[in-house]
């Protein structure tokens, strides 16, 4: 094996993922609906629940928007990852997947490329959202919205990386809706994605010491800071760590000497 089947491997499994994402509309349309439902409704309920500025100017109404903003970014990446997951647990259940792994390149190689191609996926849905959030009046600095590209591939790969973890541990396709939302809402409601983390010790420490330590949390700082020019190192470092756990555990996971798929019968 030379690095072009490397090249050509990764290529067609990313080429795949788009095609798929290209022919499923409400896939994509889906991922745009679901923030921008938080950002145009849920917004204002909770600005009044957290006791801020209602009234005019324009600039302070809009003031809770633009915080949850990279929240909302970091939901469109945590439900893209899931829902690429869940096309893992649908190709195990049609066979394509034992296929895939049993090409002669490194597994850790296949699920690597599978997760770039959710990666890839996710960022173009964030963009477009940050596109339609432009024309609400919402803007981050132009710089912004290139500084927070690496930032989104980090923590793509992260939140893909727990997706891909999850469905090494389901069997069933039926069974990975409420494994999801087991995993997704928990870690988005108990995290800094629609509220500081200053508001939450107001009402509980322990909630606030579990949303602080929440991966999810340090994903929307980074971007947070990212939007606007900075760079927080803790965030960073926290994001990538849980990467490379999730990663290593999924490829674990995936390994039918070693992980989940044994008890399966194979991927």
């Amino acid at each position: 094996m030379n690095i072009l089947h490397y090249w050509r491997a990764m290529w067609g499994i990313i080429g795949r993922e788009l095609w798929r994402f290209v022919t499923q509309r409400e896939r994509f349309i889906s991922a745009l609906v679901r923030p921008l439902v938080w950002l145009f409704i849920f917004a204002a309920g909770f600005r009044a629940a957290l006791g801020l500025a209602i009234t005019p100017p324009y600039e302070t109404y809009i003031l809770y928007e633009v915080y949850i903003t990279p929240g909302l970014i970091g939901m469109i990446q945590l439900f893209n990852g899931m829902q690429s997951s869940l096309s893992m647990v649908y190709d195990r259940e049609m066979g394509s997947m034992r296929i895939l792994m049993v090409c002669p390149l490194p597994r850790w190689f296949l699920l690597l490329s599978k997760l770039l191609a959710g990666t890839g996926v996710s960022i173009l849905q964030v963009y477009v959202f940050l596109g339609i959030a432009w024309f609400y009046d919402i803007h981050a600095p132009w710089q912004g919205y290139l500084w927070v590209l690496p930032t989104l591939m980090l923590s793509g790969l992260m939140l893909g990386a727990l997706g891909l973890l999850l469905s090494s541990f389901i069997k069933q396709l039926e069974n990975f809706a409420g494994v999801m939302n087991f995993v997704i809402f928990p870690m988005f409601f108990m995290s800094t994605a629609l509220y500081p983390l200053w508001k939450m010790q107001e009402s509980s420490v322990l909630l606030s010491k579990l949303a602080q330590y929440n991966p999810f949390s340090q994903a929307v700082e980074l971007i947070r800071f990212a939007l606007y020019g900075q760079f927080n190192e803790q965030a960073f470092i926290f994001t990538l760590v849980a990467f490379l756990v999730f990663m290593a555990a999924a490829i674990i996971g995936y390994n039918p000497s070693k992980g989940m798929m044994v008890r399966k019968g194979g991927g």
